[in-house]
């Protein structure tokens, strides 16, 4: 039964929002830890209304940690999911991002020096994009991440990127996650562009798919380091060339 970690941060003098708390649903591994998969929802431009487990962001991602945990966790990889105290980005407050760099502080307190996985959808994506240089990530995923011109391509450095997006997407752009992916592809130490034909930003559509890349990905990066092969770790090299270029049209 997965075990909750609820954040206890005091608010900043004068800080915008309520005192929402944010929340981390975890997951242990079978044994010993060898890896930390970190999964983050999506969200809103502004909003400081507080995240509840009933929202379909949150919602969304569950099958995702499901997976991992099922097919990694024999093998060392806990999964951790971070449920945010707001449902906004909220221009330069940036609250996600805070909520993740005190998600990645806690794997660094109980895992000091082990991998970290970030997978994240939408606004999640971009804030994992965004966190990808603490110093213990080795991979990130990126489904249909909102970002733009300005967002940084050094936070990669030296990491594994998958950015997979949907041709079909009318909340975030998949002509900036292309551009970004090509920005990115000097200093990150690998990146793949997906083009999912027909797909959506809510990932209904070829939602098989979408997981089969996810995850795949995670726990082949997961394997690699750990000298493992959980089971999925395949489905990745099934549907990803391991010689593609930018994008990859499936």
């Amino acid at each position: 039964m997965a075990r909750r970690k609820t954040d206890d941060r005091e608010a900043a003098a004068g800080a915008s929002g309520t005192t929402a708390r944010a929340t981390l649903s975890i997951a242990d591994a079978a044994g010993e830890t060898r890896g930390v998969a970190l999964v983050l929802h999506g969200g809103r431009a502004a909003s400081f209304d507080a995240v509840r487990a009933r929202h379909l962001s949150p919602a969304r991602m569950l099958p995702f940690a499901q997976a991992l945990r099922g097919r990694g966790g024999p093998h060392g990889l806990a999964v951790w999911t971070l449920r945010n105290r707001y449902r906004g980005w909220n221009g330069p407050d940036m609250s996600p991002v805070q909520d993740a760099r005190w998600a990645l502080e806690q794997i660094s307190l109980e895992h000091p020096g082990v991998p970290v996985y970030l997978l994240g959808h939408s606004m999640g994506g971009l804030t994992a994009l965004c966190v990808a240089d603490h110093p213990q990530v080795d991979a990130v995923v990126a489904l249909a991440p909102w970002l733009d011109g300005t967002t940084p391509v050094d936070r990669v450095a030296g990491r594994r990127v998958l950015i997979v997006h949907g041709t079909e997407d009318r909340w975030t752009s998949p002509r900036n996650s292309l551009a970004y992916a090509k920005r990115a592809q000097p200093v990150a130490a690998s990146i793949d562009y997906v083009s999912l034909q027909g797909a959506g930003h809510f990932m209904f559509r070829r939602v098989r798919l979408w997981n089969s890349l996810a995850n795949g990905f995670i726990l082949d990066a997961f394997g690699s380091r750990a000298g493992t092969e959980p089971a999925g770790a395949g489905e990745l090299r099934q549907v990803l060339p391991a010689t593609a270029g930018l994008p990859v049209v499936l």
